[in-house]
């Protein structure tokens, strides 16, 4: 049974598996989400203590059509129903990003529809639009996720300027870092959020890194070296380690370096709008501070909720609406990239 499809609107069925979530949605005109289905496999990887490429594979390839399936039951929609199919091509695992590639080429193929490949970081800031109609391009966007830390002006829908990237490590990757160090495991983004709620967020004094030639730029390799010679220290001493100040404390400094950035652009280039994406924006520390420092500066402040902010297929259903709509098309010769640059094609 199709929803109200009239000729004006546009359906996109989106798939994402770039890393270890099996993601499939329908998404009407880029910003009505019909079905949002995602299938982690995080318990799985929990037992490695992180995501393994080649366990990941395979457990897409076993997901990816019942996950295809219940999102377009869910939609009340048929394959044939679908203006175009969206999928994530590129950055990723490249084992992980060939089963969705491989997925969406053989059902456009099969279907007859058009192919649109959807970059995995245009995707994390498309889910924005999900949930706030009114938030329009141009606006600043700080994008924080496991494998990426980026601070971009989104000038048009597809189009970027970057003003900052990390030097090093992603902010996730560093949550994850010290997550592992003082034994709280995987995955340790949600796992460091929870435990320095319980903390003082100023017991230690961590570096905030300045980088030379870009002060945009982001580098979180000292302060992660920074706290893992703290608990050293501490371990030869034989004092304890107290875990909720040493984690409020790392997240501290973590959040106020993306938060100063942020502002010090937003007043620079002259906007009003900020808004964030990735995994790492679901942090509550994050959220709340930067939702102070915008109201300060009489700056508005868009944020996805947690689902649209972890890995899923509705935030590529919105950015390919808007590569369809602008005529972007792939072929069936579309291939994985797993280091693709924001802005590339």
């Amino acid at each position: 049974m199709k929803k109200n499809h009239t000729e004006e609107d546009v359906y996109i069925l989106a798939i994402e598996s770039s890393c270890d979530e099996t993601a499939a949605a329908v998404v009407k005109n880029g910003r009505e989400v019909l079905s949002n289905v995602i299938s982690s496999q995080i318990a799985l990887h929990t037992l490695y203590g992180g995501v393994v490429p080649e366990i990941a594979s395979r457990k897409h390839i076993e997901k990816i059509n019942q996950v295809i399936e219940a999102a377009l039951l869910e939609a009340g929609m048929s394959l044939k129903d679908m203006d175009a199919i969206g999928v994530t091509y590129g950055p990723g695992l490249v084992g992980a990003l060939l089963v969705g590639v491989a997925e969406a080429k053989a059902l456009a193929y099969g279907a007859k529809k058009p192919l649109v490949g959807v970059h995995h970081i245009e995707g994390h800031i498309s889910a924005n639009f999900i949930e706030h109609p009114d938030l329009l391009p141009p606006f600043l966007c700080l994008i924080v996720s496991g494998g990426h830390t980026h601070l971009v002006i989104v000038k048009d829908y597809g189009e970027f300027e970057i003003l900052g990237r990390t030097r090093d490590d992603a902010a996730g990757e560093a949550f994850d870092k010290v997550a592992r160090a003082v034994g709280l495991g995987y995955p340790g983004g949600p796992k460091i959020d929870k435990a320095a709620k319980e903390g003082n967020p100023n017991a230690i004094k961590f570096p905030r890194a300045k980088v030379d030639g870009n002060i945009y730029d982001f580098s979180f390799s000292g302060l992660k070296s920074a706290v893992l010679n703290h608990i050293n220290h501490a371990n030869m001493m034989g004092e304890e380690i107290h875990v909720p100040d040493l984690t409020a404390s790392f997240q501290n400094a973590v959040v106020d370096v993306l938060v100063s950035h942020t502002i010090e652009a937003a007043k620079e280039h002259g906007f009003q709008k900020i808004a964030i994406a990735g995994g790492v924006a679901s942090n509550s520390a994050l959220r709340e501070e930067m939702k102070k420092a915008c109201n300060k500066a009489g700056f508005t402040f868009y944020y996805p909720s947690p689902i649209y902010c972890t890995d899923n297929a509705a935030m590529i259903g919105a950015a390919a609406y808007y590569e369809y709509i602008n005529g972007a098309r792939a072929g069936l010769d579309l291939n994985a990239i797993p280091n693709l640059k924001l802005g590339e094609r």
